[in-house]
Order: C-alpha cells, then sequence, then structure tokens
C-alpha cells in the first residue's frame, strides 16, 4: 500500500448493540481514522485510533463559516467471506468535487480507499451479520484553524467514523410516505446543491419537520426558481416510472447530488433495455400522469436504504397513492440486483465490489 494507517489499540472496547436490531446511525464503533492538513505540508499523520471526542478552539472555522464535508458508504460481509465496499472510488471521486466547490483540499483518491480501508479492518467486529445490515462508513474534513473573518482555513481534519447499522427505514422496503415541499427550498444553480456539505442538510430540516408533523417520512423536493420540478427525494435520488420509462432529474444544473447508486440504478436499467432518461419533470406532470393511470412507480435511491420505493405523494391538498401502495417491478429488481451484487449473491460484472480483506 501507497499510505500506512498505525493502529492505536483500544483499551476499553464498547458494548456492543444488539447487531440483530440496529437503528441507523445511533451507534458508533471502537475506531476512527484521523488525517491532518496543515498548509504547506498537506496531508499527513494518517492513523486509526480509538473512537473519542475532538477538541477543537472555539473559533474554529468549521463552527462560523461552515466549511465541511462528508461522504458516505458501507462496508459488508459477503458470502464469500470476505468483508467488501461498495464502488468507494465513486466516494472518492465525489469527495473532491466537494472539496473543490467548498474550498477544501484535494486529497488523493487512493489515500482516501486506503483510511476507509484501514478503519474498516479496525473495526472488522462490528459488521453485522444479520439480514439488511452493514457498517455504514462517514468521511468527513471540517476546517480547523480557529480565526474569525471569511476566508480558507489553513488547518483542517480528515476523519472516518463507522456505525453497525441495520435498515435506514424501519420498515425497510415498505413503501414510504413523501410530502411534496413547496414552500422551501434546498438549492438553485449556481449553489452546493451537487455536493455533500452540511449546510444543505441543515437548510432541509424546517421543512423534514413540516413533513413528519403531517405524517410523511420525507420530502420531494421542487426546483428553487419554479417550483415545478421534481429534484430530490430528502437524502435520495427520485426516480419516476411513466408508460414503463424511468425518468431522474439530470445532474448537469448543479442542484442535485449525483448519487452512486444512482448512477448504478441507470447502468443496470440501460443493460436491461428499461427506457431511462435524466430530465426535467414536472410535479403537475407527476400527478396528471397517476390520473391518467400512467404512473407506474416512484422509488428513490441511495446509499443509506439502496432503494426505496413510494406508496404515497402529498402536493398541496392532492394526495395520490402509487401501485397499490406496494413496491413496484423496476424498485424491487433494482433493489435485488443492487443488494445481491454488494453481498456477493450475484455476480459483479461492473468492478463495483472492491475487497477489504477476508474474514
Amino acid at each position: 500500500m501507497k499510505y500506512e494507517f498505525p493502529v492505536t489499540p483500544c483499551l476499553n472496547p464498547k458494548h456492543k448493540p444488539d447487531m440483530n436490531n440496529l437503528p441507523f446511525g445511533v451507534d458508533m464503533a471502537d475506531y476512527m481514522v484521523v488525517i491532518e492538513y496543515t498548509e504547506g505540508r498537506g496531508w499527513h499523520s494518517g492513523r486509526v485510533v480509538p473512537y473519542a471526542p475532538i477538541t477543537l478552539e472555539p473559533a474554529a472555522c468549521v463552527f462560523h463559516y461552515g466549511q465541511e464535508m462528508f461522504e458516505g458508504l458501507k462496508a459488508y460481509k459477503s458470502v464469500n467471506n470476505e468483508v467488501v465496499l461498495f464502488r468507494p472510488d465513486m466516494n472518492a471521486k465525489r469527495a473532491n468535487s466537494t472539496a473543490e466547490r467548498i474550498c477544501l483540499p484535494y486529497m488523493d483518491e487512493e489515500m482516501f480507499i486506503e483510511a476507509v480501508k484501514a478503519g474498516t479492518k479496525a473495526n472488522i467486529d462490528w459488521i453485522p451479520d444479520a439480514p439488511n445490515s452493514s457498517l455504514y462508513i462517514r468521511p468527513f474534513i471540517i476546517a480547523t484553524e480557529p480565526f474569525l473573518g471569511v476566508r480558507l482555513s489553513k488547518s483542517y481534519l480528515f476523519m472516518i467514523i463507522f456505525s453497525p447499522v441495520g435498515p435506514y427505514y424501519k420498515g425497510g422496503l415498505a413503501p414510504t410516505k413523501i410530502f411534496v415541499e413547496d414552500e422551501y427550498t434546498r438549492s438553485c444553480q449556481g449553489g452546493t446543491g451537487y455536493v455533500k456539505t452540511a449546510g444543505n442538510y441543515a437548510a432541509s430540516l424546517k421543512a423534514q419537520e413540516k413533513a413528519h408533523q403531517l405524517g410523511y417520512s420525507q420530502v420531494l423536493w421542487l426546483d428553487g426558481v419554479t417550483r415545478n420540478y421534481v429534484e430530490e427525494i430528502g437524502t435520495s435520488n427520485a426516480f419516476f416510472v411513466i408508460d414503463g420509462e424511468v425518468i431522474t432529474a439530470p445532474t448537469n444544473e448543479g442542484t442535485i447530488l449525483p448519487g452512486i447508486t444512482r448512477n448504478s440504478v441507470l447502468t443496470l436499467l440501460k443493460e436491461w433495455g428499461i427506457p431511462a432518461s435524466e430530465r426535467r419533470l414536472t410535479i403537475q406532470e407527476v400527478f396528471d400522469a397517476h390520473k391518467e393511470g400512467r404512473l407506474n412507480e416512484v422509488f428513490a435511491s441511495g446509499t443509506a436504504a439502496v432503494i426505496s420505493p413510494v406508496g404515497e405523494l402529498r402536493w398541496k391538498d392532492d394526495v395520490i397513492q402509487i401501485n397499490g401502495g406496494s413496491i413496484g417491478p423496476i424498485a424491487q429488481k433494482l433493489y435485488d440486483t443492487i443488494t445481491g451484487i454488494q453481498l456477493g449473491k450475484i455476480e459483479d460484472k461492473h468492478g463495483w465490489v472492491e475487497k477489504v480483506c477476508d474474514l
């Protein structure tokens, strides 16, 4: 390996939760990865250490000016008795795309992947065996220089924490209820909608709370200019199947995240000969298609849930049921195929799975 990450042993291992009944993102594993950045020196001092609080000065840049980014991926136990990652190279590339937009220092993609692998190996005992479970991996960068003033920080921390998780939604593949948000906006052209930075998610919380109060699990965002075009579902990319065609919002306008699962979905659909397009679609078209019996399925894709079917949409006072409130055949096939590849049950013809180590 080009990069080495020495491990400081954890002398006080945590009590593990019930690995057959895991919530999402609550319990943290024993080890985390830390790499420091100093202007003039670059990234240095990479290491794996016991999970613990970190100390920052109150004036640290991240607290006041929001220089921060994060990623999300998972480690799985495959049926081949291996620990594997799913397309970590895509996470590394997207991390640098975010870094470029938020003016964070570039990180060599090999360093990113090797750091993920080193932390995963250290936490191998925290990878659950239960169905629909995995080790969630959260790399992030924060600006640490203490100062008050709008400029770039001269120091940063890159860290990775690990969390054993069950299904993102408690109902698993049970279709979710989605509220169409037409008051608040998440992103506009020229903004940061296409990158993973904390500010995007902070801006989404108000709408998320409103949706929860109305009994909906997630928000479908509309474009920030006209409030007409569908964009993302919460933390996931949205797909609409109309007359057998799968439609998802384009990424070239810089308002939605180029999801790694999204890319995998589009690749598989093309191979299967299922019509798929990346184009703008109005929420009115979606509801009209439902009234005309042409809306076949709605689903979301993302690292956390993989594929999440949508059973109900509410836009203003109009509520529609989709596919009888059941998961559709395309969403089911995508879920079965992607998870099958991740777990080694289906041949990986694309080189998407990367081995970390043997069990």
